[in-house]
This record gives C-alpha cells, structure tokens and sequence, in this order.
C-alpha cells in the first residue's frame, strides 16, 4: 500500500500533509526527490519531477506489480496511473485520457513513453499476432516522431517542438485494435533559424551522422553538419545521445511501421533538399537577382524530381495575377529571394512532418469495424505537449504555446476544481468553497472574437495596404490596454524590461512573459509563394506530390485567403479540449527540479513557482475536502450488489439508494461517504478498495455458481434432446428391422420351389443392428439348401460326398484342381476301363489279400511311380485298405511293402497341379508316390480323392482328423529316418515322371508338356 512507504520517503500522497499550505508542500515535494521518490499522488493526480537520471523503478518487474492493482495499493507511480486509466476504460466502457502537463523539460516526453510501453505489456495475453502488430507500431511511432518533431534546446535536451495527441483504440476485451495521432503547431522556424545551443530538428544531425557513405553521397551532403547553414549552429553542441545508433534505429522503426523503401528514400531527400536550401546565396547584378552555384540548383531539383531551370524560377521570380486575369512574372530583389527560400524550407519540413504523422495515421487506424460484431470500440488518450515556455526572446511560437497551456490549464480548472465544486453543490452535499484561480480571463484576452489577441492578428493579416508589427502592436494597446493581464511599455513607461512599440506582456497563469512582436504578422500569415506549390505538386516523385495537393491549382485560381497560423491552431486546440472533456481524465503533472539538468539540486524557487501556476495547492486542498469517488446509485448497485445479502440478486426495497445504504451500513463505512441526490459520494479510495476486493473474491463464487445453472440447463436440454433422438432411432431401427425381415420373406418366399434353393437369390443390405442376425440367417439358409440338396442324393453316392467334403476341407481351396467335378472310382486297379490288361490279375490278388488279411473295403488302389530300396523310379501298384497300404509289383501284384494304416500320421501334397503325394508314417519312412493316370481318363487329378476318402476314413473309423499340409515350394518328408526335400521341375523330351536324387533329397522331373 502507498502509505506503507516508510516515513523517511515523506508523505506519498499531498492529500494527507498535516496541513496544506506551499511551505509543507515544498518540504514533502524535495524530501521525495532527495530520496529518489520522483512520483507522489494527489488523489488521482501524480506529481512526478526529473530526476536528470535513469532509475531501476520501470521494467517487466514493475509493470507485474502494478498491472490489476488499484491506484493506491502500490507507491505512487506512473503505471499506477496508467492502470487506473485502463481500469476505468475496461471495467465501466468509458473513454479516458492521461494529460501530461508541465514546463519544457519537466519529463513528459519521457512520461508518455513509459505510459505506452504499460499499457502495451499489459493488454494482449494471448499474443494475438494483428494485436502485437498495432502494439509495435504504436510504441515504434514515438521513435520516428521524435526524430522529426524533436530538438536540443537550452532547457531539454530532447525537446518535442510539436504537439502530441494519441488516441488509442481498444476491444471489448481490452487489447488495443488501432490508434490515432494528431499533432499540434510543429515549430517549423527552427529549420532556418535556431538560438545559440540550440539545435535544428533531430532529424538532420541523424541524416549527417548516421547515414552511410553512399548514401550522403546519393544525396549530395558531406557528413560534416557545420557544413550547412541550417544545422551548423547545433554542429558542436553536446548531447546525451548518439546521433549515428539514433539514425538506425529510426529506420528499423520506420520499416516496422510499414514506411516502404522508396518512400523512406524520400523522406530524406526532402531532409537533403532542405540543407541545400539553405546554402543556397543570392546576389544581385543590378536589380536583378541571381543565382551563381548553379551545382547546388541541379542537385535540389534532381532530390525533388523536378527540373533545374524551373527550380532557379520558382526561387528568383514570384508570378502574379493581375486583375484583368494577365499572369506576370515579378523578379524577387535578394530580401525577398531569401525569405522565400527560408518560407520554402520551413514549408517542406512542416508537409513532411504532417505526411509522416497521417502515414503512422493510415497504418494504426482502426479497420473493419463493425460495433455490432466487435463490441464497444473505447479509448484511451495521451497528450504530451510543448510545456510552458518563457525564454529571453518569447516569439508567435512562444505566444502559440502559452495559448495552449492556458487552455490545458482551464480544462483542468473546469474538470478537477470548477466542476467538482458544482456537482458537489448540485448533489446537495455539504461543502466548503475553496477558492481558486480561474484563469478563463487570460483565455478569453487570447481567443475572444473581435476583442482578443488572435483576431486583432487575423485582422491586421487581412487589412489592404501595408500593416506592419508595429502597428498591430499599437492596435493591442488601444483594444486590450484596460484588460488587467496586459501590458506594454506603453502602458508602464517606467518598465524598461520592454522597449516601446516591440513588447508586450501577458500575466499567465504560470507567470509574466514578454513577448517581442517582430515577425508575428509574417509568421501569422505563414506566407509561401504558389510557386513553389505547384513546383512540389508537379515533382516526379509521388511522395513529394501527395504533400503538396494545393499546388493544382493555377495561378488564377488561388483566391481563397487561407486561414491564419493563429486561427488554426487555436481550433486545433478548441477541438482538442472538447476531445479530452468528454473522457474521464487522468493527470500527470511534471515538475522541473532545476536549470541546469543536475540529478541533486532541488530549486526551491523554481519548483515553487511551478507549483503554484500548476495549481497543485488548490488540488490538494479540493481533494482533501471533496470524494475520491462518485457513482450513480443505479451503477454502484449494479458493480457491489453482490456484496450484500440484503441486494443479491436483487433487492427489494423501495429505491435504489437505501439498496445502496444496506451496502455501506453492512461494510461499516458509514463515515466515509456521503448520499448525494442521484450519486454516492465515497471520500477515500480505501473504502471503494474493500468493496472491489470483495467483489473480485465473490466473482468467481459467482462465476462458478452461473455456470453451475447454466451446465444444468444445457445438460437438461442436452438430455431431452437425447431422449428424443433415442426416441427417433428406435423407431427408425425397428422400421428398419421390419422393412429388411419383410424385404427377406420377399425375396425367399419361392426358394422351396428353385432348382437351386435360393443360392442365385441376392440377400439385401441388413441394417447394422441386424449385422449378426443376418449372418446367422445367411448360414442357416445355407444349411437348410445343404439339406435340401443332401436329401435329393442317393445313399450309394453319400460315400463319395463325404470323401469331396472332407477332400475340400483339407486342402481349403489351396490346390486350384483336385477332381471334385467328377466321379471318383476310388478302386482303380480293379477298374477294366482304367486298367484294362491288368485289372483281372488284381481282382484275383484282391481276393487272397482280403481272405489273409480280412480287410472290410478298398479305400484307394491306382498306378504309381515311387522310389525302390536303390532309389530308382519303379512303376508300382498302390492299394489302401481300411488295414494296410500295400506296395504292389505291376502286373501281378505281388506285395513288396506292408505297412499299417494305423502308422499313416499325415498327408503332404503340392499346391501346383502335379500327382505327388507323401504318406507320413510314425516310423519316419514315409511313402512318396506320383499318382499315374489310367486310361480312364489321361487328366484326371486324383489327388483330391486319395486326400478326401483318407480323411473321410479317419474321421468316421478314428473320430480323429488327418493332418494335411499343401506346400508351394516342395515337400518336406523323412526316408529311413532321414529328413529330404523333394523338389519339382519340368523337363522337356521326358515321357513320364521320373525322380533323381538330389542333394537335399529328390527332384521330380515331370514333362515340359
């Protein structure tokens, strides 16, 4: 908290000195600034004073502790007042504005500064990408236009010679969308003309000290500043910073704000095309004037894209319409030639300064809005400008200058002092006057139409004939000599601080300043020939041409008398107070702790004077007195009703002020606030502190609670819109359950009737609850067509049906042809049609086999190929028995081999086309047989009929299936206990099969065709 600081730092707001008066004000003001406490509050005001010096006390530490905070809940600072005016403008949607005010010198350049990188670090959390866009090019604009609109003066080493007003636009969310700069009186004088330690604009040394080596030379300039009569005062003055880093960070600021190449190339040809200007002499040749370097002439027209010879015109003949229309050309004489140059010179700068201002301008502007989209579009204002200024010379700047203070200084008058005052007694709040100085009169003495000093100015401008200084001088005398804060030498002949017919005096409410009325008129009417206008306005470069759009106009056409100097900066300003009335201001006043820039001298005279013509007294004293705060009922029950259980949600009594009255009787801070007609008057921010601590400690409870309703009621929705649909999808699955078994009856409704039992029928699309239940029907319809088929085949056939399915079981589609087309004969040998010479003999040898070895049924017999004892390819006659598997001789079937069919452990076949097969046995000496088609048919495969009646055997005699393995790439099987591989190849020339011995085992070679 701000009155935590310790004692020793002083009081950290005025408002709580023991007793207000300018001598406890003084001793608290330089207690701070002795110990490195530049800011202290006065209420909502701060007071900062230089401290010639770079502090610790700004950074991203600091901006954390005080971004949220309320405005006394840290030292004072100027974040603090920074935050409050974000606060203001975020939480109540009302437009606001930060005045900085103060002397040249005081600091409020370097306020603003501070002010916009606060605001800056603490909006946009989220890191929008167009949001730190508008971010950078807000904070880069200060660099360029100090630059520009910047100079080294006696009193301020980075002195604005311009105005500044910045408006900057935010969201509902509170993240800045775009901004705008207006700016105000640029002093163009210091172009030509500066007082001695004094330097030109920034902007040239930059040029001259920063610019490249090809550069300067593209321009035509030397790097040497003395070396141009514009710049070579401020040539050898001594500042604290470094023209040259300065110079390249302007560009890399001007870049970031959007500036193109060619229009940053022509910016600082205009900046060359001034210093050339003013080394331009003339001399004279009788009454001719001319021009003698004719270099220095090619050299600004090739800057300005213009030609030589028109150049040389424009700056030695003025051309004149005369009243029966005729065009002459009137040469200059050398006075003339100069003024018109310097006119020239100042006008160039001046256009360019104002080009750059409104390109920052279209960069930052707000774009697409739409408030019904975007929300209310707020504001925030900063207003740096020039100080109040008293020097030996004071001129029509000065004058201007002073006019705008007091302007400032009766807004401040009207919003802090008058019109709290008159609320106070509007509301019928007890309240005791407390006086203070209006100086409304010295506004008045400067704008007041027909009587004041702008419009005798604007009158003698426009008067015919030959008006001079002197004389409008004397016209002051005689129209303003009773005004009690007017004087002249006239007036007091014994004041020989002023010379007669040159000085008069103005008591401004910061002090006496004498101004010198040489070249107010001339500055007044801000004279520039046409000439040079259209001369700008036809350049080639196009940059050049958009600042200079009155130069269109032909001679004869310009008859318009343009406003004055004094006339448009005085609307400038009108409009400007008008701006910062109607937000909710917030202040800043600087204080100049001494002259000669030193970081431990505290100027007690110097300060006091600033402290009086400040006000700052008078704003202690109505602070004191007065509220800290005030708020209609309406809006303080509509932010704090949550604080009261008598108001939450919503109160029932009579009026809006006793709903107030139970907040404040509940929190105890009966005598801290005051009830006013429609507001509530509360004196110390303390109180309003609680409350908004309260409040944000119930927000979240309150959050939590609205969204508790709120998650029920979506869910309720949420669950009737469920039910519903559930609703919906039942019905529509049981239409669909309904359409798809109606759909099935359709189209099954003959199959009894089919030749084939529904088999081509097509089964439609089920639903997928009926995904399962469909495949289900599907099988049951195929057991059923089995059935059906099963009972249409005769008993004698069921053997080999069985013998086919197993066969198709076994193999599982592997081998592409296996004779399921075809009937199988299972005893070939026996068949007379397969083996017609041999068939008898193996009748008979069938018969004694049978009678020995009483066996029920030949399972398989047919010819084969195999291996004998020595490993040669033999003919042999194969017989399977439901017993034995017996090796046959030929022709008269004698039994070589005998093995049980019980050792039979498997079956290997090929996938391929080819007849080999291996019996497996549990003595690991395997049969491996290539089946020989009969005559019966020479391409019958009957591999599938010797896998299908084996299987077909063992699963009826044994309930046990038989392993059968198709391979792809050979056979693996055991002979005599070892292991070998047989392998198949096709060989051309080769009758019948044949098997060679190979090194894994055997190859079977079986013929090309």
């Amino acid at each position: 908290m701000a009155e935590l600081e310790g004692l020793e730092f002083g009081k950290s707001d005025f408002v709580l000195l023991d007793e207000v008066n300018m001598e406890q004000f003084m001793e608290n003001l330089q207690l701070r600034f002795e110990k490195g406490r530049i800011y202290t509050f006065i209420g909502e005001v701060v007071v900062s004073v230089n401290p010639y010096k770079q502090m610790d006390i700004y950074g991203k530490v600091a901006i954390e502790a005080y971004r949220g905070r309320e405005l006394y809940e840290n030292p004072p600072h100027l974040y603090a007042v920074a935050d409050a005016a974000y606060k203001a403008m975020k939480r109540r949607a009302k437009d606001t504005c930060i005045v900085i005010s103060g002397e040249s010198g005081a600091g409020k350049t370097e306020a603003s500064k501070y002010i916009m990188q606060y605001i800056a670090a603490i909006t946009n959390p989220n890191q929008r990408e167009e949001v730190e866009s508008v971010k950078n090019v807000l904070l880069k604009s200060n660099c360029v236009l100090e630059a520009f609109g910047n100079a080294k003066t006696n009193r301020n080493d980075n002195s604005s010679r311009f105005g500044k007003y910045m408006d900057i636009n935010f969201n509902f969310n509170g993240d800045p969308t775009g901004g705008h700069i207006n700016n105000y009186l640029l002093e163009k004088s210091r172009v030509v003309q500066q007082h001695a330690g004094e330097r030109n604009f920034h902007s040239f040394y930059q040029l001259l000290r920063g610019g490249t080596d090809d550069m300067l030379s593209n321009l035509h300039l030397q790097r040497n500043p003395e070396a141009y009569v514009y710049s070579k005062e401020g040539a050898s003055v001594i500042t604290g910073f470094n023209d040259g880093s300065l110079h390249k960070a302007v560009l890399s600021a001007m870049k970031v704000i959007g500036f193109t190449s060619e229009e940053i190339s022509s910016i600082y040809k205009i900046i060359a095309t001034i210093l050339l200007l003013g080394n331009l002499e003339f001399e004279c040749d009788g009454e001719i004037v001319q021009l003698p370097g004719a270099g220095s002439v090619s050299h600004v027209a090739e800057l300005t894209g213009t030609e030589p010879e028109t150049v040389s015109k424009a700056l030695l003949y003025r051309t004149v319409a005369t009243g029966g229309g005729e065009v002459i050309e009137k040469g200059h004489n050398k006075l003339e030639a100069c003024f018109g140059r310097d006119a020239f010179a100042k006008a160039l700068y001046e256009r360019l300064f104002a080009w750059i201002v409104g390109r920052i301008n279209t960069v930052i502007e707000v774009k697409n809005y739409n408030p019904a989209l975007h929300g209310k579009n707020t504001v925030i204002g900063v207003l740096d400008i020039y100080g109040f200024e008293i020097f030996d010379n004071n001129s029509f700047e000065q004058f201007c200058i002073n006019y705008c203070n007091e302007k400032l200084q009766q807004l401040f008058i009207e919003l802090i002092l008058q019109q709290e005052q008159e609320e106070y007694h509007r509301e019928g709040i007890t309240w005791q006057h407390i006086e203070y100085f209006n100086n409304q009169i010295i506004v008045d003495l400067v704008e007041q139409l027909h009587k004041g000093i702008i419009s005798i100015l604007d009158e003698a401008c426009l008067t015919v004939g030959k008006v001079t200084d002197t004389v409008c001088l004397e016209t002051m005398n005689t129209k303003l000599g009773q005004h009690p804060h007017f004087t002249s030498r006239k007036h007091c002949p014994t004041d020989k601080t002023m010379d007669f017919q040159r000085h008069f005096r103005i008591r401004h409410y910061a002090g006496d300043v004498t101004y010198s009325i040489e070249g107010f008129l001339d500055k007044n009417k801000d004279p520039l020939f046409q000439d040079f206008k259209r001369l700008m306005y036809n350049s080639a470069d196009p940059v050049l041409k958009e600042m200079w759009p009155d130069g269109q106009l032909s001679i004869t056409e310009v008859t318009k008398r343009p406003l004055t100097a004094a006339t448009l900066f005085k609307n400038s300003i009108i409009a400007l107070v008008e701006n910062l009335a109607c937000k909710e201001p917030y202040y800043v006043r600087c204080i100049k702790p001494n002259d000669v820039k030193s970081p431990v001298l505290f100027d007690d005279a110097r300060c006091r004077h600033q402290v009086a013509y400040l006000g700052l007294l008078e704003n202690v004293r109505v602070r004191r007195a007065g509220f800290a705060y005030r708020q209609p009922y309406a809006r303080f029950l509509q932010r704090y009703k949550m604080t009261c259980e008598y108001t939450w949600p919503n109160h029932l009594m009579d009026t809006d002020r006793e709903a107030v009255e139970a907040i404040v009787t509940q929190h105890g801070f009966e005598g801290d606030v005051a009830y006013g007609h429609t507001k509530l008057f509360v004196r110390t921010p303390r109180s309003l502190f609680t409350l908004e601590q309260e409040r944000a400690a119930l927000i979240p409870i309150l959050v939590l609670f609205l969204q508790k309703v709120w998650r029920g009621a979506l869910a309720r929705m949420r669950c009737r819109r469920m039910r519903a649909i559930y609703a919906i999808m039942g019905c529509y699955k049981r239409y669909k359950v309904k359409s798809h078994f109606f759909e099935v009856e359709r189209r099954f409704a003959s199959v009894r009737s089919m030749a084939d039992y529904g088999k081509s029928v097509e089964w439609p699309t089920p639903p997928a609850a009926l995904a399962q239940f469909h495949a289900i029907t599907q099988q049951l319809h195929r057991r059923w067509r089995a059935r059906r088929i099963i009972k249409n085949i005769p008993p004698s056939d069921m053997l080999e049906v069985r013998a086919k399915v197993a066969a198709m079981e076994a193999l599982r589609g592997e081998r592409p042809d296996w004779g399921f087309g075809r009937a199988w004969e299972r005893d070939y040998l026996a068949n007379p049609k397969d083996c017609p010479q041999s068939s008898s003999n193996f009748m008979r040898a069938s018969k004694d086999l049978k009678s020995k070895d009483q066996y029920s049924q030949i399972l398989f017999s047919g010819s084969v190929r195999m291996l004998n004892w020595f490993n040669n390819t033999k003919d042999r006659g194969l017989v399977i028995t439901d017993k034995h598997i017996y090796k046959l001789e030929p022709k008269k079937y004698k039994v070589h081999k005998k093995i049980p069919l019980d050792s039979v452990t498997g079956l290997s076949v090929t996938s391929d086309t080819d007849q080999v097969v291996a019996l497996h046995t549990a003595t690991q000496d395997d049969f491996l047989v290539y089946l020989q088609r009969g005559e019966l048919c020479p391409n019958q495969d009957r591999i599938g009929e010797l896998v299908g009646t084996l299987c077909d055997h063992f699963k009826r005699a044994r309930n046990t299936p038989l392993p059968v393995k198709v391979s792809s790439m050979g056979l693996s099987l055991h002979m005599s206990g070892k292991p070998k591989t047989v392998t198949i190849e096709t060989k051309a020339g080769l009758v019948s099969a044949d098997f060679r011995k190979s090194r894994a085992g055997f190859t079977l070679l079986l013929p090309s065709h």
